[in-house]
């Protein structure tokens, strides 16, 4: 667990996002945590930074945290933090793809859904509404959610960028099948929509659920399962 310096609420570590101090006195993000040194926490969202980056409460919260006043904020710095989770959030998808969890078409996906093996369900941006609709109708038969609000989660990039990702051509879905895949997918995700809010998802579907609401409830409970929350 950790507390966020600014609204003081404690979250998982993977739910929040470190930012370290470069030995220049830069603050720059450290989304993955691997950055020597001390870091401060951060788990608010990127407009509710950027306040606190004009009133000068993020200063000060940093100059406490880290124990110097000897530091720099540069002004693109929710920016690069988007940058940087949006860029982990992909990897992480493209790490699943070639360890084999990850499909894609409609029909493989399709088919997964019915035969009760699809765990998470993703769309491009620019899907359309229609298939994404066909394809969540078929993880509910599959999974026997008929009826419920049971759907895929669409992300805030375009196929052309989700395929990039990917290193396949012409992205629209995507699904994973593997339980342990999904909830790192998913935490990854998850940071990543928060910071940038939901306004800033632009999704033609029909619904745009996000977090955890997107994931099969198997999968849900594993994932806690094995974080002991």
């Amino acid at each position: 667990m950790r507390t966020c310096i600014l609204s003081r609420e404690e979250a998982p570590r993977d739910g929040l996002i470190r930012l370290a101090l470069a030995p220049d006195g830069m603050v720059l993000p450290d989304v993955r945590a691997k950055a020597p040194g001390r870091g401060a926490w951060i788990g608010v969202a990127r407009d509710e930074l950027e306040t606190a980056i004009a009133k000068g409460r993020l200063r000060g919260a940093l100059s406490r945290a880290f124990k110097t006043g000897t530091l720099t904020i540069p002004d693109d710095l929710p920016a690069r933090i988007e940058e940087a989770l949006q860029r982990n959030a992909l990897d992480r998808l493209g790490l699943e793809a070639r360890a084999g969890n990850l499909l894609t078409g409609s029909d493989r996906i399709v088919q997964a859904a019915r035969e009760g093996r699809l765990r998470l369900l993703l769309h491009a941006s620019d899907a359309g509404a229609d298939g994404a609709a066909k394809l969540a109708q078929a993880w509910r038969v599959g999974s026997d959610r008929e009826g419920s609000g049971l759907r895929g989660l669409a992300l805030p990039v375009t196929r052309t960028i989700l395929s990039l990702a990917l290193g396949r051509e012409n992205v629209v879905h995507a699904g994973l099948t593997d339980a342990q895949a999904a909830r790192r997918v998913r935490e990854a995700l998850d940071r990543w929509l928060h910071f940038i809010g939901p306004e800033r998802v632009n999704a033609p579907c029909e619904t745009r659920p996000q977090g955890a609401s997107a994931l099969e409830p198997e999968s849900r409970a594993t994932s806690e399962e094995n974080e002991g929350f």
